[in-house]
């Protein structure tokens, strides 16, 4: 049966993250920088030390990096291979969901699990994106989940295998995105054998061949980068992970509350059954936890991850995702006792909250074109009109259906609603995120001569090298490369303004791009002879020739 299941889940999901993966282009500046990395370590043959734009690179690990490496060099350079990554993470989340679900509660809370997780927005959103959230996330998902199950196992080579698992995913979690992947679920299994009393589980863990395991998988990569690199340890331990979390170093300083909004809408639809689910899985008293110490896990692990990150001082949308697992787990269960009991305690407050929520996203979507004035209107209209119809309408069905036949036809209302959606959702995002050079680059590679020098010009356009295949020129700007062009020399192609004048006046073709402010500057300066050779409203930039020659 769970074999069964793991097929038709397999392939509905992947056919689910699968369809329009690449059609539309790489998102700016995270997909550039994280497309750009791999392309290098391919182009180049160098797979240790990440480069972005030839510059060392030291921010995160390479485990993302390997993976869509990997997938570029067998499929070649594409929005889909770029992206193939994070989708097949996606599925290795949800997989794993639904088998915890099934084991530790009931086949139906299994497969609800891995819906829930599948059709909540933030998860879809980073499904289909390259950064490294998503490869953490499933990472994480695995390794919890696999200690979990393991729990059940008595002592032997089940439960063995089991945590060998945990120790390698918390290993891959670490050369996905650095300490988190020992730090996140050491503190959520030591915060729970604290309140459960449970230390003698300490001595079926498998401690020293588990740790043994752990570095075989985590340390070869930091031990060699090391070695070639001196530099890294003080940057990527130290500034990369300790002042990133406790300073403001990043200038991505949010208040506390931050990641309240950000989940409810982050799991949507399905955080209109949240306080209900929490509730539910929450133990009547103190003594009372022993008999649910798998919930008390997932609690745990939901709410010690939203703390760690609340207190952080860098705060991003997408570093939530992690606790939408647990949270899918908690109302996957919720949904699953309601399949079979009916409308239990909560579940008419849960609609009316959905309704609310809809409402208030359909809302967002009209007057979005109000706060985002670069959106083309005409264009997104439709969009939005379908958007708003699908949520409005699919509330009102799924609410209907609730009325009319019960939990179980209201409850498919809703994932078909909901994955309508999200799809849909996917069609407009090119029409929401217009940063994009794809359009105006494919204008420029088909004119570039071996020999010919492109540069960017006050500014870095992450996704200018990945399109154009090739390292670009940047002029009077560092930005996040500042460490790396300290460390070895990089003054060939990261220059000054005033080896750009000579480069421009010089014999060779020389094509520069950037933003319509800095072509003002350069143009009202004296720049000399030049073309433009292509000038685009949306985003405001420009791409000249230092020639007046035709094209």
């Amino acid at each position: 049966m769970r074999l069964r299941d793991l097929i038709i889940l397999t392939v509905l999901t992947t056919l689910f993250f699968g369809i329009f993966l690449g059609s539309r282009p790489l998102s700016v500046p995270d997909e550039g920088r994280y497309a750009e990395i791999p392309r290098e370590m391919v182009a180049t043959g160098d797979w240790l030390t990440p480069r972005l734009n030839g510059v060392k690179y030291f921010e995160k690990p390479p485990l993302v990096y390997w993976f869509t490496a990997l997938s570029i060099k067998l499929f070649g350079l594409s929005e889909w291979s770029i992206r193939l990554a994070p989708a097949l993470f996606a599925l290795l989340g949800c997989l794993s969901l639904y088998l915890t679900g099934a084991t530790l509660f009931s086949r139906r809370a299994g497969i609800l699990s891995a819906i829930i997780l599948a059709t909540s927005v933030l998860y879809y959103a980073i499904s289909r994106t390259l950064i490294l959230d998503m490869p953490v996330t499933a990472l994480i998902t695995v390794s919890l989940c696999s200690f979990l199950i393991a729990l059940r196992q008595p002592v032997g080579w089940k439960r063995r295998a089991l945590l060998y698992v945990f120790y390698a995913g918390c290993g891959l979690t670490m050369l996905t995105k650095g300490l988190i992947g020992i730090v996140i679920p050491g503190m959520i299994i030591f915060v729970w054998m604290l309140a459960m009393n449970q230390w003698s589980i300490l001595r079926s863990l498998y401690l020293p061949s588990g740790s043994i395991l752990f570095l075989l998988i985590a340390a070869p990569w930091h031990i060699l980068v090391q070695r070639a690199n001196p530099e890294f340890f003080n940057f990527y331990f130290i500034r990369e992970h300790f002042q990133r979390y406790l300073t403001k170093v990043h200038g991505r300083f949010k208040p506390f509350w931050y990641f309240i909004p950000v989940l409810a809408g982050g799991l949507f639809p399905w955080s209109a059954f949240l306080v209900q689910g929490v509730r539910r899985a929450l133990p009547l008293s103190w003594k009372d936890r022993h008999l649910h110490r798998e919930t008390v896990f997932l609690l745990l692990w939901a709410g010690l991850i939203f703390l760690f990150f609340s207190a952080s001082s860098s705060k991003l949308a997408p570093y939530i995702l992690p606790v939408l697992p647990p949270l899918a787990l908690i109302i996957g269960k919720y949904l699953a006792d309601a399949w079979e009991q009916g409308a239990i305690p909560g579940f008419r407050w849960a609609y009316a909250v959905l309704f609310s929520l809809a409402l208030a996203l359909a809302a967002a979507l009209a007057l979005l074109p109000r706060f985002r004035p670069e959106i083309d209107v005409a264009v997104f209209r439709p969009y939005s009109a379908a958007l708003i119809v699908i949520l409005l309408a699919g509330a009102a069905i799924t609410w209907f259906q609730f009325k009319r036949h019960g939990v179980r036809r209201s409850l498919a209302a809703l994932i078909a609603a909901t994955g309508l959606f999200l799809i849909t959702a996917n069609t407009a995002m090119p029409h929401l995120d217009m940063r994009s050079m794809k359009d105006e680059l494919q204008i420029l590679k088909p004119l570039l001569r071996p020999g010919d020098e492109v540069m960017s010009y006050h500014t870095y356009y992450q996704d200018l090298p990945v399109y154009l295949e090739r390292k670009i020129t940047v002029v009077e700007w560092t930005g996040e490369l500042t460490f790396g062009t300290t460390v070895e020399d990089t003054s060939g192609w990261m220059i000054s303004e005033d080896e750009f004048r000579r480069r421009w006046n010089g014999p060779n073709r020389v094509f520069l791009v950037t933003n319509q402010e800095n072509y003002d500057r350069l143009v009202n300066s004296g720049l000399g002879r030049f073309r433009i050779v292509e000038q685009s409203p949306t985003p405001q930039h420009v791409t000249l020739l230092n020639r007046e020659e035709l094209l």
